[in-house]
């Protein structure tokens, strides 16, 4: 699977300019954590956003993790294999930042499980993925050339998966077709 992710990664412009403005707000409006994960840090152009004494990125893919090295570089940038556990102790983070991610991931329960395990009792989960309404899917499907999504999230499916995962969801918002939503352990 890593490789597939480089492959893709390598279509990919060098720079392909700033994050969306309404992810980049929501970012930014995160309140500063000592210890954040960004989960899905890609080239690291939404992480750099992020205010943390510590961050740490992970990604699936090596090529997208020498991208971040220029954008990121005090983070500690982890490769990691698809579903699989993260390699991080329990309750070590205050913050994790999964943006424009989950719909990328196959096992959304281990993923949700695993963040929820590496967050301290209290700390909070931002997570950012497409809005899909039941017509869209049913209609277009859930498949983009460059990024090819696996799961599709509406606000009710997002907050359901949440809450069953053991998160508290504070703010569940969709804006510009994305749901934006901060929950907590």
């Amino acid at each position: 699977m890593a490789r597939y992710d480089d492959e893709l990664w390598e279509l990919v412009p060098e720079d392909p300019g700033p994050p969306p403005d309404h992810i980049a707000t929501f970012v930014r409006g995160l309140a500063p954590a000592e210890h954040a994960l960004d989960l899905g840090v890609g080239d690291g152009r939404v992480a750099a956003l992020l205010q943390s004494d510590h961050l740490v990125g992970v990604d699936v893919s090596q090529i997208a993790l020498d991208r971040a090295r220029t954008r990121l570089p005090d983070a500690e940038l982890v490769l990691v294999e698809p579903d699989q556990p993260l390699p991080f102790e329990d309750n070590s983070f205050d913050l994790v930042t999964c943006i424009e991610t989950m719909e990328h991931i196959r096992d959304t329960q281990l993923a949700l499980s695993e963040l929820r395990r590496v967050l301290r009792p209290g700390g909070r989960l931002a997570l950012t993925t497409p809005a899909a309404g039941r017509f869209h899917v049913l209609f277009h499907g859930v498949e983009h050339p460059f990024s090819p999504h696996l799961r599709a999230y509406t606000r009710r499916t997002l907050r359901g998966i949440l809450e069953a995962m053991g998160f508290h969801v504070l703010q569940l918002e969709t804006e510009h077709r994305t749901l934006l939503a901060l929950a907590v352990r």
